[in-house]
């Protein structure tokens, strides 16, 4: 069978659940157990690739077919206690499709559905040989006649859209497969639907409006069944000890619950317990030209967002939905509601950042394409910069600030505290390939600006400190009197830096003192 009552869940499933670091999200079961024949029986989950849909509906597909005994497979995970397991265990007629596996030798639409619509008519052939299924042009006429009902799995529902013989034309006849197939249809108990893009919705009249959405950026319901949380992290660090929560959290924490609650990159949090080391894995899947082709729809309009981003301060903003129609990305809204469905941006409680280190990397590649100008000059500097902090040459140090400043970056124009620490990010963003970078870090007795903790032992520490219409002396004063160096006791040497904007005579002062310690 290819797609009804197919037995692939079933094995997919079961894969998953031979994984070391498998994390049990079987609950999921229920809530969907709840929608099945109610009038919001259509769901749509959305989250960006390797965010364990692809998992979650081959547990789904295991779990309602008739097609298999699974009873086995869910022995000791937490469904197997819920009231109302047993009711459907193995009780429904199941359609699975994975939209995302494609022909051998598709190169149109006119392929890829037609041969969708052909395996359906073969299933149903040998299922029900009593109907005539090829002088049945409908899928929907075809479903109707055998007087049975269905729950259907559509994984990755939206796969199409990013191939490149699509047209306009085509992906409206797409649409309106999925309406013929699905809406209003008596013969349907459940859709459960997934994908990266949320339905295009416009009107009562959408072909698809008859989906409740759930995406990254409104779902209240089923946040915690898609990647993994704080707690259930910790609990795979102690099977997986060689890497440290405290690593695992910087690469690939950054997404929240509805709640609030951190999510982590389930597929690299997963790799890299497998390998034992923290590297970016899931931006591995696919071209990562995907974040630059997001902005540089308009760099113009979000370029400053993500050059304060990049640099560690989050962006305030109002973001709506994000639309398959909406491709063109015209606007900061749109580019932004886009990068944070894909899952390249984070957002909660009306601000918007860089999830975490893996994705941190790839912004800085970014801010190296020739679509970034002026800020393409300042990340080719910063290699500059570290070298002139680490040789103690302030008069150098000094002359790039300046030759930032004066760059027409509206971000980068002193209005605030923020933009000095803008500059001072972009300045050394070379260095994070060899320091371990922190804002406003609270050691000592107070908030240091940046520390610099070398990656590799016997490197110089930097601890930085910025001041504005102030001096460079008070900013080493204030490093030492709160004793800020106590952060890089390790480090035999570490230089304090003071870094100091006069809004008066609009320029910049640094000044250096080394702190040296006895091997």
């Amino acid at each position: 069978m290819n797609y009804l009552n197919t037995k692939s869940p079933f094995i997919l499933f079961q894969d998953a659940l031979c994984n070391p670091a498998f994390v049990d999200k079987s609950l999921l079961i229920n809530e969907v157990n709840y929608q099945i024949k109610i009038r919001q029986k259509y769901l749509c989950i959305t989250r960006p690739r390797r965010f364990g849909k692809t998992t979650n509906a081959n547990m789904l597909g295991a779990y309602y077919s008739k097609g298999v005994d699974s009873s086995g497979l869910f022995k000791g995970l937490a469904i197997e206690s819920a009231e109302g397991y047993q009711e459907h265990l193995n009780q429904h007629n199941v359609v699975s499709i994975d939209f995302s596996r494609f022909p051998d030798g598709c190169e149109s639409y006119d392929d890829y559905i037609d041969n969708i619509r052909k395996k359906l008519k073969q299933d149903f052939g040998q299922i029900y040989p009593d109907i005539d299924s090829g002088n049945i042009s409908s899928l929907a006429d075809l479903l109707q006649q055998t007087g049975d009902s269905f729950i259907f799995i559509l994984d990755e529902w939206d796969s199409i859209f990013y191939e490149d013989f699509m047209t306009k034309k085509d992906k409206v006849s797409y649409l309106k497969f999925l309406k013929n197939l699905l809406k209003d249809r008596p013969y349907v108990e459940l859709a459960y639907m997934t994908g990266v893009l949320p339905i295009a919705k416009y009107s009562s009249g959408s072909e698809l409006n008859m989906f409740t959405e759930y995406n990254f950026m409104n779902d209240r319901k089923f946040s915690r069944y898609f990647g993994f949380t704080e707690h259930e992290v910790r609990d795979l660090c102690k099977k997986f000890p060689d890497v440290s929560f405290e690593e695992i959290k910087e690469w690939y924490d950054g997404y929240y619950t509805s709640e609030g609650e951190s999510l982590f990159n389930p597929r690299s949090v997963s790799i890299a317990f497998s390998n034992g080391y923290c590297e970016s894995y899931w931006t591995q899947t696919g071209p990562m030209d995907e974040i630059a082709g997001c902005i540089e729809h308009n760099v113009d309009a979000v370029r400053d967002d993500i050059v304060q981003m990049v640099s560690g301060i989050p962006v305030e903003i109002k973001l709506r939905g994000y639309s398959v129609m909406e491709q063109q990305m015209t606007n900061r809204n749109e580019i932004l509601s886009a990068m944070t469905v894909y899952g390249f941006l984070t957002y909660w409680d009306g601000v918007l950042r860089i999830p975490n280190k893996e994705l941190m990397e790839k912004f800085e590649e970014v801010l190296s394409r020739d679509s970034f100008g002026e800020v393409k000059e300042i990340v080719e500097r910063s290699k500059e910069m570290l070298e002139a902090t680490l040789n103690k040459d302030t008069g150098k140090m000094a002359e790039i600030l300046e030759y930032i400043h004066d760059l027409e970056i509206p971000i980068l124009e002193y209005n605030d505290e923020n933009s000095l620490s803008c500059v001072v990010n972009l300045c050394y963003l070379y260095a994070r390939d060899y320091y371990k970078i922190e804002r406003e870090k609270k050691t000592g007795k107070g908030f240091c600006d940046f520390i610099f903790y070398p990656k590799r032992k016997g490197r110089t520490g930097i601890i930085l400190e910025l001041k504005y219409d102030s001096s460079c002396s008070q900013a080493l004063k204030q490093m030492k009197e709160k004793n800020y160096v106590q952060e890089l006791k390790e480090c035999s040497e570490v230089l304090l830096v003071g870094i100091n904007y006069s809004k008066k005579k609009k320029c910049h002062q640094c000044k250096i003192e080394v702190i040296s310690r006895e091997a």
